[in-house]
């Protein structure tokens, strides 16, 4: 097999993103693992003037997922950003044959994907620190900023987990960080949580990969294909399946690990945004009412897992969205849009 691509090369979405696989130097099951960055990088002299010339915004996706949201990508070019999606390892671009799609017995293990990932964007940690403590400013100073660019995170669902724990780990890293519909609580709540670790803990220590009963239904996935928000082509039936990828005991006691941390009381050190919708209906048989609420996550919960992420946290509820807020239907994904646009001319954009 070929190694990994060390130039940018045409992405599967088509002009102007490009992709570059990185290189991670971790051993998987069928060789080394990979993870991919794919970019939207605006004209720099349409944007000379633009509010965000000077951010860089790094999207991660969910579980079963992969990054496809051109217009999301928009959003931020068209402000002047600098825009890039990274596919974790065994995930969609990054995903090789053989492998168990999405497995990770640590969260923390996506340290590896993202610093690679950011250091192809030209984001390298200061040696010794950047000079901000844990508690960033609302406004973001932009002399302060390694390269004289600042970052910005942006995580859907588990990639919204996942970004969020890593940004408490690496205070002053991130200057914002927004949140989709972010997988900050276990579907059952913090006592179902609680009751259920010991056993998913004590399976993940025996089997860590072995089978668990099948949890997605479909119902997501239809209610997206009802909306017309799900990507064609040949992609995604291997990347984004109906019913989502098999979960494995390692996994969710990786995810559950995750939960606990949330719960404990964590601080991202930068302004954070998290966008939900105001209703979840059970993914237990199909509804109507699927194309306009949560049917993943219990968003109450999410809401109120929320609060415990950092100092200055902004929670929007949009009303007739689904988990992702963006691919909702036309009203509820521009009140979403409308949103995050009032809050990045509020944090992210420079005095």
């Amino acid at each position: 097999m070929a190694g990994p691509s060390q130039t940018w090369v045409p992405d599967v979405l088509g002009e102007p993103f490009e992709q570059l696989t990185l290189s991670l130097g971790v051993a998987g099951e069928h060789g080394d693992l990979v993870a991919t960055l794919v970019r939207s990088i605006p004209n720099p002299v349409m944007t000379a003037f633009a509010p965000l010339r000077d951010v860089d915004v790094l999207y991660v996706h969910g579980w079963s997922d992969y990054f496809f949201q051109r217009e999301l990508a928009r959003f931020w070019t068209h402000r002047g950003a600098r825009f890039y999606a990274l596919d974790l390892r065994r995930y969609g671009r990054s995903l090789r044959d053989g492998q168990s799609p999405g497995y990770i017995d640590s969260l923390d293990d996506y340290d590896v994907d993202i610093e690679a990932a950011l250091r192809a964007m030209g984001h390298h940690p200061a040696p010794g620190g950047n000079g901000r403590g844990p508690h960033a400013a609302a406004k973001p100073d932009r002399a302060s900023t390694r390269n004289g660019r600042r970052l910005v995170l942006m995580g859907h669902s588990t990639g919204g987990l996942t970004l969020t724990l890593w940004a408490a780990r690496h205070p002053g890293r991130a200057d914002a960080l927004v949140l989709n519909s972010p997988w900050l609580e276990l579907q059952l709540g913090p006592l179902g949580r609680q009751a259920l670790a010991p056993l998913v803990d004590m399976r993940a220590r025996l089997d860590p990969r072995g089978t668990q009963p099948a949890v997605d239904f479909g119902f997501y996935t239809r209610a997206q294909d009802e909306i017309g928000s799900l990507p064609n082509g040949e992609h995604r039936a291997l990347w984004r399946p109906d019913r989502g990828f098999p979960t494995a005991p390692g996994w969710l006691s990786a995810v559950m690990a995750g939960h606990r941390r949330v719960a404990s009381g964590i601080d991202v050190g930068c302004p954070a945004m998290v966008l939900l919708s105001t209703a979840s209906t059970p993914p237990l048989a199909w509804r109507e009412s699927m194309t306009s609420t949560d049917s993943v996550l219990v968003v109450d919960d999410i809401a109120r897992a929320a609060t415990k992420v950092g100092e200055l946290v902004t929670i929007a509820r949009i009303e007739g969205a689904i988990h992702d807020v963006f691919l909702s239907r036309d009203v509820p994904r521009g009140q979403a849009y409308d949103a995050l646009d009032r809050w990045v001319k509020g944090y992210v954009v420079p005095d």
